[in-house]
């Protein structure tokens, strides 16, 4: 469980760093609270994680469309690019089909038996 979490907190800086490289605050401080959702065991919090997962997945593939539809108009190198950026999108993607486990659906329940 300590690893697909921890997986997910490295997809999460990484793209904090993009964004934070990009200028763009509040998506930084988005991607630094996005994993304190861990902390709270419900299954809505997984599901919220795995689908800002995929959004940043998604936000690495257009990062990657773009760079290399610029670098190749001025005529660079973009394959290296590419694999980078592309590498980087399957691991964000791989973080949230992580969260998909038995092992962290049992620790995040549907529903809370509290009170009953």
């Amino acid at each position: 469980m300590a690893l697909r979490i921890s997986l997910f907190v490295a997809a999460a800086l990484l793209l904090g760093a993009h964004f934070l490289r990009a200028g763009n605050l509040p998506m930084v401080a988005l991607c630094l609270a996005a994993p304190c959702l861990f902390l709270y065991r419900g299954r809505w919090s997984l599901i919220a994680l795995q689908a800002l997962a995929y959004g940043a997945c998604a936000t690495w593939m257009t990062v990657a469309i773009q760079l290399v539809q610029s670098r190749q108009q001025s005529g660079h190198p973009w394959t290296t690019a590419a694999i980078i950026l592309g590498a980087v999108a399957l691991f964000t993607a791989l973080s949230g089909l992580l969260l998909n486990s038995r092992v962290l659906k049992e620790q995040y329940p549907a529903r809370s038996n509290e009170g009953e």
